[in-house]
């Protein structure tokens, strides 16, 4: 066996550990400094798998589109009721 193909067979599996062992890496960093978002290698993986999976990139996309949108209250009922055309005023809750 050649350098050339022993470097090309070990390759893959060195790839694959290097970023499990980055992964961990990262992780226990993250845990110790309490920071927050994507870790940088689930975001390697999930661009590597849409390389191969269209529908994985659909999802990638919806996921940033989805991070956009504004989030709102649904539980809270809106303070007008544009059918009648009054405004409900809120009252704040009261504490015991």
């Amino acid at each position: 066996m050649t350098p050339l193909e022993l470097i090309l067979s070990l390759s893959i599996p060195a790839s694959s550990l290097g970023v499990v062992a980055f992964g961990v890496h990262e992780l226990r960093r993250r845990k110790n400094k309490g920071l927050d978002g994507a870790p940088l290698t689930a975001t390697y993986v999930n661009e590597f798998t849409a390389l191969f999976y269209a529908s994985k990139r659909m999802e990638l996309d919806h996921r940033d589109t989805m991070s956009m949108m504004r989030e709102e209250d649904s539980s809270a009922a809106r303070p007008w009721d544009l059918t009648n055309g009054i405004v409900l005023p809120r009252r704040p809750p009261t504490q015991p």
